[in-house]
């Protein structure tokens, strides 16, 4: 929902139900997502809301995930009073009283974790949130909060594509997969570099994606959301088109069933240089 922008719900909601249609239940938002599309903060948010008013039953469809933390000029702000009131504020611009998942967008290096915890289970009492997420966390600061926190951390969201391929050696997903968290890996185009690259490492990754998608008669787009799946942690994709048509094709990824030696042809493309 980073781009979901723009005045026009007749629109919107057919972006809505587009990923509906296609199978897609899991809607990823954030209210910090506006002003990156020259709109104001909470803007991607009401607009979602707007929907909900338009047609309330799209609501109950849909697995709703959205974040917060970031605080314009602050920047990251994980006080357990601005965590309630970002919270609520979410609630408020989406018109609903519950969302299935509560993540902190950035961490706030300034609040203890027992201070986030309390507010976060407060929350979670409250019938607020179902579940606590985390995005951008290294693992060292999933575990400092998972000691603060009553309940489990059930989700992580890093940056992770075929030319971001930190996860798979910095600890995330490791740590994901002995925690039994979900991996959502944002930015799974490369954020547009693998639809038009520019670079020797850039052609390098899309040819070894074509590859693949030649083969599985699916687009550069299915290919790369398939390679990350294809990952034992199972990683989630957050799909960022915003277009009804690409919007449904999203179930291709399930297409491209890759063999080891394909898939590490895809990495050693990545990392510029042989494995081991």
């Amino acid at each position: 929902m980073w781009r979901f922008a723009g005045d026009d719900v007749a629109a919107a909601e057919a972006r809505v139900q587009a990923a509906l249609d296609a199978g897609v239940t899991l809607f990823d938002t954030a209210d910090i997502y506006g002003p990156d599309n020259g709109e104001p903060f909470g803007a991607s948010e009401a607009l979602l809301g707007r929907v909900f008013q338009a047609n309330p039953g799209l609501a109950t469809r849909m697995v709703i995930a959205t974040k917060g933390g970031i605080s314009m000029g602050v920047p990251y702000d994980s006080s357990g009073g601005y965590i309630t009131s970002a919270i609520e504020a979410s609630l408020r611009r989406m018109g609903v009283d519950h969302v299935a998942l509560w993540q902190i967008h950035r961490p706030d290096m300034l609040t203890h974790p027992a201070e986030i915890g309390a507010a976060l289970a407060a929350a979670h009492q409250a019938g607020k949130i179902g579940a606590v997420g985390v995005s951008n966390f290294t693992p060292w600061q999933v575990e400092a909060l998972a000691a603060h926190l009553p309940m489990p951390i059930v989700s992580c969201q890093p940056e992770f594509s075929p030319l971001a391929i930190a996860p798979l050696t910095d600890g995330v997903l490791d740590q994901a997969i002995a925690r039994g968290m979900t991996v959502l890996a944002w930015s799974p185009l490369g954020g547009g570099r693998l639809a038009n690259p520019t670079t020797d490492r850039s052609h390098a990754v899309a040819a070894a994606l074509d590859t693949k998608a030649a083969e599985a008669g699916v687009s550069r787009a299915a290919a790369a959301y398939s390679w990350i799946m294809a990952h034992p942690s199972r990683a989630i994709p957050i799909v960022g088109t915003q277009s009804p048509a690409r919007i449904a094709e999203i179930p291709d990824a399930f297409k491209p069933r890759w063999t080891r030696a394909e898939w590490y042809a895809v990495l050693v493309a990545s990392m510029g240089e042989p494995l081991p």
